[in-house]
């Protein structure tokens, strides 16, 4: 209507025009037929014409400006997800690197299965829909079938008779008319699987290239984002909009649980929503029964997330068999970094990694060239949720195997002696997650016994650390194994002498007390007199008995334990010092100082020479020298424990309770 009544206007306005050109040029005073009105009444006829001369110029850009340019064409477009979450800062910089003139126009997004690539993709040809003419999505997972889609995407342009082998090239010679375009690669290989179908030429002037994988090897060939999981934030955003109820705090220990893969997101989030299941209860699920419930999926035609992890390592079962073993053996290990000299101080537990370093360093990278494990200097990182995946997929007699040498590689690898061995703490650090995830439930006949120590050890350490809530239970469980086994006398003593310290310290002397008379009584039945083993049981029991009051019975304990050690190790030993510590802790609490402190100030050196200077051993010793120095009016007591209280504050945190007495006794002395 608009464009109509703007060529009406037009037209009277050149034909009035006209009409005033020709009777000035012939003189006439009398102009024919309707113009003649015009002479007469030229103002009416003026405020007629302007304002419809004004409504059809502004109909007709208007017109121009709704128009645009033609809606792009689409091939093999997947729908848009309405629930995309995130990823806002790499869709812009997707943008910015397909469209900078400095950069190539091909961009690969590779990452782990489930990270979320195909749905950045799509969402990607989406969002920048209105900068393109013509965008397609080719699945390139099965190489082959890549050249019939090209085949089907030479129809969809025009183009007949195109056979396979010039699909490619003519579909791209089309392309050029339709600048600028798009074509995404999705779940593409190698690089050299995808030749034949790639443009060459200059990029960058004819359209853009999207290659989503998970296979490494593409960054000489084109530009590369490595697709990382979910930030938190991302996570609790998806689950708190998708599901009624969803608190932010149940949230992220659901996602935590899923390890913040987008994919494991959006299967949680319809698994609630189709069940109805409420929020909390979907955690505890999570927590008790990983494994079974991500392979549950959705009620929908998507993958589930076991699936979808599965592909990858489909392929390494023949392609690298070794690097399979490899998977199951991490698959049962913490989602933590894993040291790679588990398994090379361990031939048995794989035997590449002993007899061919090429062989083992294929293996290794197999894992981390499809993208299921992170590889650092000297270790691996897998996925929680690839590590359920492999577990869900293990036969039982292969998952009992894997953690039976498990169990041994790492018994093999942790340190044994935690007090005596100075660099036992960053080790037992690096180990303790692997400890804890192999030990958890009932262990294999194969392994029990060897799974009993492994906790006992890891308690040790964690007592070294005052973390009691957790090595109190894991102490019980050594001792329960270890006294379901025959000829475990000597191993039942350690457990309770473990046990022991931790109800010391736990201001239980009298479950203390009893469980280390036990321990004595079976270690002097099995054991020499002289054997050091003996010797902490005498030095525990003394300082237990010091704190029920009995340091008279505690003297006698305390200096046969000193007098053992000192000729089983040496007088320079760590042993000796906890002897020392012990009969300097009777003589203080007998309020005899002036022979507390020769003795405390023994242990400090040989600490001192033996472990780092912020080991937590020499904080300890330093704070009961302090004291002892106190006691005795020595100014110099403030500032060993000022020292002994930032050892304990960078050690245990400002928040225990020994640091917090350390410094309370800091105040005092100031």
């Amino acid at each position: 209507m608009g464009r109509t009544l703007a060529r009406a206007v037009a037209g009277l306005l050149v034909l009035f025009v006209g009409s005033l050109a020709f009777n000035a040029a012939s003189g006439q005073s009398r102009w024919p037929g309707p113009l003649d009105f015009v002479r007469v009444h030229p103002w009416l006829v003026l405020l007629l014409l302007v304002p419809l001369s004004l409504t059809g110029l502004w109909q007709t850009p208007r017109r121009r400006r709704t128009q645009g340019p033609p809606e792009p064409k689409t091939y093999g477009m997947p729908p848009r997800n309405s629930d995309f979450t995130g990823r806002d800062a790499t869709l812009r910089e997707m943008r910015q690197r397909l469209t900078s003139a400095n950069d190539v126009a091909m961009l690969v997004v590779h990452g782990m299965g489930g990270v979320g690539k195909t749905q950045l993709a799509v969402e990607y040809a989406y969002r920048y829909l209105a900068k393109y003419r013509f965008v397609a999505f080719v699945n390139a997972e099965r190489p082959d079938l890549v050249a019939p889609q090209f085949v089907s995407l030479a129809d969809e342009l025009g183009l007949t008779g195109v056979n396979s082998d010039q699909a490619a090239p003519r579909v791209y010679g089309k392309l050029r008319d339709r600048r600028p375009w798009l074509i995404i690669f999705d779940n593409g290989e190698k690089p050299g699987t995808l030749t034949h179908a790639l443009p060459s030429g200059d990029l960058a002037s004819n359209g853009h290239v999207i290659v989503t994988t998970r296979v490494s090897g593409w960054s000489g060939s084109a530009g590369v984002i490595d697709l990382e999981v979910f930030a938190r934030r991302e996570s609790v955003e998806l689950l708190v909009r998708r599901v009624p109820g969803m608190t932010a705090a149940v949230a992220d220990r659901i996602a935590e649980q899923l390890g913040d893969l987008p994919l494991a997101l959006e299967q949680a989030a319809g698994y609630m929503g189709y069940n109805h299941t409420a929020p909390e209860e979907y955690l505890t699920l999570l927590t008790s029964q990983l494994e079974d419930v991500i392979a549950l999926g959705e009620p929908t035609d998507r993958p589930t997330v076991v699936a979808s992890l599965w592909l990858s390592v489909r392929r390494l079962e023949t392609e690298q068999p070794q690097a399979v073993r490899l998977l199951e053996l991490c698959a049962l290990l913490a989602p933590e970094s894993i040291p790679l000299d588990l398994f090379t101080g361990s031939p048995d537990v794989l035997n590449v990694a002993a007899a061919d370093p090429l062989a083992w360093d294929t293996t290794v990278g197999a894992l981390a060239g499809l993208s299921l494990a992170r590889r650092g200097t000297a270790s691996l990182v897998v996925h929680r949720l690839v590590q359920a995946a492999v577990r869900a997929e293990m036969p039982d007699e292969v998952h009992t195997g894997t953690r039976v040498q498990l169990c041994r590689a790492l018994l093999a690898a942790v340190p044994h002696d935690i007090h005596g061995d100075p660099d036992a703490r960053p080790r037992w650090q690096q180990l303790l997650p692997h400890v804890l995830a192999v030990t958890k439930g009932d262990p294999p006949a194969e392994c029990a016994a060897e799974t009993a120590v492994l906790l006992r050890l890891a308690s040790e350490f964690l007592l070294q650390l005052g973390d009691y809530s957790v090595a109190l239970p894991l102490c019980e469980r050594a001792l329960a194994i270890d006294e379901s086994l025959d000829g475990r006398d000597a191993e039942v003593g350690f457990d309770l002498i473990t046990l022991a310290q931790i109800h010391r310290d736990l201001d239980a002397p009298e479950t203390a007390r009893r469980l280390t008379e036990r321990a004595l009584r079976l270690h002097e039945s099995c054991l020499p007199a002289d054997s050091p083993v003996i010797a902490t049981d005498l030095a525990t029991l003394a300082r237990t008995l010091c704190l029920l009051g009995e340091h008279r019975a505690a003297l006698p304990l305390a200096e046969r334990a000193l007098r053992i050690d000192e000729a089983a190790h040496g007088p320079d030993d760590p042993y000796v010092s906890f002897d020392l510590v012990a009969l300097a802790t009777i003589h203080f609490d007998l309020g005899d100082y002036a022979t507390a402190v020769p003795l405390i100030s023994r242990a400090l050196r040989i600490r001192e020479a033996r472990y780092a200077p912020d080991h937590l051993y020499i904080g300890y010793a330093l704070i009961f020298k302090a004291r002892a120095l106190h006691a005795l009016n020595d100014p110099t007591a403030a500032d060993l424990a000022q020292r002994g209280a930032q050892i304990l504050h960078t050690r245990l945190g400002r928040t225990h309770p020994k640091t917090e007495d350390a410094f309370a006794l800091v105040d005092r002395l100031r």
